[in-house]
């Protein structure tokens, strides 16, 4: 009987743990360094995915102050993630390309991940995400 029940709490003690595991969330601080002047704002985009990168997006729009912008995501459940910015300089809440839908404003990616002939892949720019974490990015 005492074996039972010894098992048992030992099973339902891993169940909780697993539990708490997989609720568990962390922040991530986002901090922009490169940035050419104090015009508009930095927006910041978070994927989860590669299906997701560039696509569908969770995002948050920073201030910029001496030349420097810092955001933070709250609550991000433990996993894989890759971040894109860009300088809205003009202050008109999008990006604004060339021709071919070359970037006119600013930009960059976490890991400094870069493209050749377009973005770069979700690969060349993901992290993991297990603790509260901060990352520096540059602009391009």
């Amino acid at each position: 009987m005492k074996n039972t029940i010894l098992t048992l709490a030992i099973i339902f003690s891993g169940i909780f743990s697993t539990n708490a595991q997989e609720n568990e969330t962390f922040d991530l601080t986002i901090e922009v360094n490169g940035i050419k002047n104090n015009q508009g704002k930095i927006f910041i985009a978070i994927y989860d995915s590669e299906e997701t990168f560039l696509n569908k997006a969770s995002g948050i729009i920073a201030e910029i102050k001496d030349k420097k912008s810092t955001g933070i995501f709250k609550g991000l459940k433990k996993g894989t993630y890759a971040v894109s910015f860009f300088h809205d300089e003009n202050n008109n809440q999008k990006m604004d390309t060339k021709i071919f839908g070359i970037p006119k404003e600013p930009y960059g990616f976490s890991n400094g991940a870069s493209g050749f002939m377009g973005p770069p892949k979700f690969n060349d720019a993901k992290f993991n995400l297990d603790s509260n974490k901060k990352i520096t990015v540059n602009i391009n």
